[in-house]
């Protein structure tokens, strides 16, 4: 979507002087915006007793934007050894910390259940066995199959990789007990950017009729239900903002109801990322080349490996020309990095301000999933991340890569394995 109006007041008049300090490309991102939704958030879930967010790290793992998460109250849902370091970096323990993982290595869960420990979210009912030892707390990721539909981010639920069938759902929880687990919580996500808030209300009602069900089974109350992220964002201009009030309200309602029926009532949780800091950032990348075959190509000094969600999804990012106003004679360009793939493309047929070698590009929305999302495919390096403080500073929070990063995992120690010569000999 256009950049929030507050972030572009702040910005814009900024990124002139901003781009000859730091060079680009860069991702910067708008503190002030991401405090606000924030605050909206937790207005909209007021009459939800117990609610509380947590961060989901992957979309912006950086410690500074960590911090602002921190100082709202949010927790932080990681999964992976180093998502719940950075996490603890901050003194996140306990319940602080939801590890939602899948496919869940040794390492991953010592980490996990590890100096201070977390709310352990389980994926699969095998590692209920496999985990070393429970923690007192204990969820699982449900997945209800071909009952609900998800999108085409996370796939059609039937078909996805995540979360324990309904018929393993009792037998899971039974096996958590009796390996220790006293305190229990259940976790889905069905679908990804959803901009539908009656979907997320339809996720609110089944999860609370499957504690319901199972808790009765349990002879347990379970203390929360986590309703996943999902919570979208408009990147098209046209798309509508997601009705995070109505949400709030229309689960305060359905919790109420539930506590009429049962005399206690869970918690809920939820775990937004994208959704928390998707459009308090952009993507800041110059003009460098001007092509005319097929089509027109715009070349910037950015590539895919800063933002791939274009070429991964076909996703759409609003791009706009610092300065230049657009009109209806604008031409249709691809907008185009420098790898060596095709895909490498951040908008795709689209009309543009005419633009000069040395314009800024500015492509919107690249608060979550952008720089987390990126790579080194033909050694590109990552770009540096800023932060546009609430003062008006604009800090460095991540310096770009270098080549000596690049190539800091070449230097090591000799190491080689020797197979034998001769297989041994058979004994009978």
């Amino acid at each position: 979507m256009p950049m929030p109006s507050g972030f572009r007041e702040r910005l814009l008049p900024l990124l002139p002087g901003i781009a000859a300090h730091f060079g680009t490309p860069f991702h910067v991102y708008d503190e002030m915006g991401i405090r606000r939704t924030g605050e909206a958030l937790k207005q909209a879930f007021a009459g939800v007793p117990g609610f509380r967010e947590y961060y989901a790290v992957k979309a912006l793992p950086n410690p500074e934007i960590l911090r602002i998460m921190q100082e709202l109250g949010f927790g932080f849902d990681c999964s992976s050894v180093a998502e719940l370091v950075l996490a603890r970096q901050l003194g996140a323990r306990g319940d602080d910390i939801m590890f939602t993982s899948n496919n869940t290595s040794q390492e991953e869960f010592a980490a996990a259940l590890s100096d201070g420990g977390c709310i352990l979210n389980l994926d699969d009912i095998s590692l209920v066995e496999k985990a070393p030892r429970l923690p007192d707390l204990v969820c699982f990721r449900y997945n209800p199959g071909s009952v609900r539909s998800g999108n085409s981010i996370i796939g059609a639920p039937e078909e996805a990789k995540y979360g324990v069938t309904p018929a393993q759902l009792l037998p899971a929880f039974q096996k958590a007990r009796e390996r220790g687990a006293t305190r229990f919580g259940l976790h889905t996500m069905l679908a990804s950017n959803e901009l539908n808030a009656d979907y997320m209300i339809k996720t609110v009602a089944m999860l609370l009729e499957v504690i319901e069900q199972v808790g009765r089974e349990l002879s347990a109350r379970f203390e929360f239900i986590n309703i996943g992220g999902g919570l979208g964002i408009p990147y098209r201009p046209e798309q509508p903002v997601f009705d995070v009030e109505k949400l709030g309200k229309e689960a305060s309602i359905l919790l109420h109801e539930f506590a009429q029926r049962n005399a206690w009532q869970p918690r809920i949780y939820m775990e937004s990322g994208r959704y928390m800091t998707g459009p308090h950032g952009v993507l800041v990348t110059t003009a460098i080349n001007h092509k005319d075959i097929y089509r027109t190509y715009v070349g910037v000094d950015a590539s895919m490996s800063a933002l791939m969600r274009p070429g991964m999804y076909g996703a759409y990012h609003h791009v706009e020309v610092l300065g230049k106003t657009p009109g209806p004679q604008d031409p249709v360009v691809d907008v185009v990095g420098s790898l060596c793939e095709n895909n490498d493309k951040f908008a795709v047929q689209r009309k543009l301000p005419k633009v000069a070698d040395g314009d800024l590009l500015i492509i919107h929305d690249s608060g979550a999933h952008g720089h987390a999302m990126g790579f080194n495919y033909n050694g590109r390096l990552r770009p540096k991340e800023l932060l546009l403080k609430q003062n008006g500073v604009v800090a460095l929070i991540r310096r770009e890569e270098t080549l000596a990063d690049y190539f800091a995992t070449l230097t090591f120690e000799p190491e080689i394995f020797q197979p034998l010569a001769e297989a041994p000999a058979q004994t009978s």
